[in-house]
């Protein structure tokens, strides 16, 4: 079975995410993966996935001890069900100034256990001058950042395990990419 994770865009989401965030240029509107200044490997587009709940986390960062880091592994694709994406409006101001983030700890450990992907369904691992900064940490370490992902709830009811299906546009010269995530399971 197929689970379609990706970001439904529409044109007035897209001009309302023009009007709240400076980012949302072709390359970072709905779904897509910060690829700042690195290629993103083809080997990337099928990998193992593991699903983290972090819906009770409210008020604060995610941490390392919300999840159960010791399941993550080399090359996987890690995804944080906030639940955030089906809750607020994308592209509405709070959409992009009070989602979820990860804590810097949580994104030391994730990068440092070899993982290819983290993916959220919020707008970024941390929110406004730390967003881009942290981005290129995990590029510079062969981790990229997938946000704005839809659906992880209805993910969550076949367990934590999945194969990450991850479809990039072939752009060049650009620091986001557009790209259709698919859960199998």
């Amino acid at each position: 079975m197929f689970l379609d994770l990706t970001l439904k865009v529409t044109p007035k989401m897209v001009a309302d995410a023009q009007g709240n965030e400076t980012k949302a240029l072709v390359g970072h509107v709905g779904t897509h993966f910060d690829v700042m200044d690195k290629e993103f490997p083809l080997e990337y587009v099928e990998r193992p996935g593991l699903l983290f709940d972090v819906r009770a986390v409210e008020g604060r960062d995610i941490e390392p001890e919300d999840v159960e880091l010791k399941l993550v592994e080399p090359g996987m694709f890690v995804a944080f069900c906030s639940g955030y994406s089906e809750r607020v409006e994308y592209g509405s101001r709070e959409y992009f100034t009070s989602h979820p983030q990860l804590s810097d700890r949580l994104i030391e450990e994730l990068t440092a256990r070899n993982i290819s992907m983290i993916a959220v369904d919020f707008g970024g691992i941390r929110r406004g001058k730390e967003h881009t900064p942290k981005d290129q940490f995990c590029a510079d370490r062969g981790v990229f950042v997938v946000e704005n992902l839809y659906g992880l709830t209805a993910l969550l009811e076949h367990g934590r395990r999945f194969v990450a299906h991850t479809y990039p546009m072939n752009y060049s010269g650009v620091t986001g990419l557009p790209c259709r995530v698919v859960a199998e399971v």
